[in-house]
């Protein structure tokens, strides 16, 4: 499956590791990464994807694909800035967010609006994001949210 991966652009080393470890398991599980694309949590998820042969789909705020973080397998040039929020979570069939800010409080809004499961590492609180310990309950959550539809 597809799961969204969202997160601060901008984020401590910790922060961008969780991503790494959370990318990983998704990968080796056999699941596709949707994410923002750039900096930060996306950087992490995406390594930690592609350094498991997974496979990273970077939807962008920009029109250049050529802005992509290196790690990214799939780039999608948007031109909407914080309107292609809703395409990142609407690619997904399921969310994981971790930490962020301002960006990452509309993709969870977005993502419960279109009725995807959310789990949450160390992000807002929210009612409908399942608060969870690691990366991996976190893709233990995702998926079996996702297998309970």
């Amino acid at each position: 499956m597809r799961v969204s991966v969202i997160g601060g652009g901008t984020v401590p080393a910790e922060i961008e590791a969780v991503a790494e470890e959370v990318g990983r398991s998704l990968a080796d599980r056999g699941h596709t990464v949707v994410c923002g694309g750039l900096t930060g949590v996306m950087t992490g998820v995406c390594r930690g994807a592609q350094a498991a042969g997974g496979r990273t789909i970077g939807i962008l705020p920009t029109d250049r694909v050529g802005d992509a973080n290196e790690h990214v397998t799939d780039p999608i040039a948007t031109g909407l800035g914080h309107a292609r929020n809703a395409l990142v979570v609407m690619n997904g069939e399921a969310a994981i967010a971790i930490d962020g800010g301002p960006g990452t409080l509309s993709e969870i809004g977005l993502a419960l609006a279109y009725d995807r499961p959310v789990a949450g590492l160390d992000t807002h609180d929210v009612p409908g994001v399942a608060a969870v310990e690691d990366p991996q309950a976190a893709v233990d959550h995702v998926e079996a949210a996702v297998d309970l539809r």
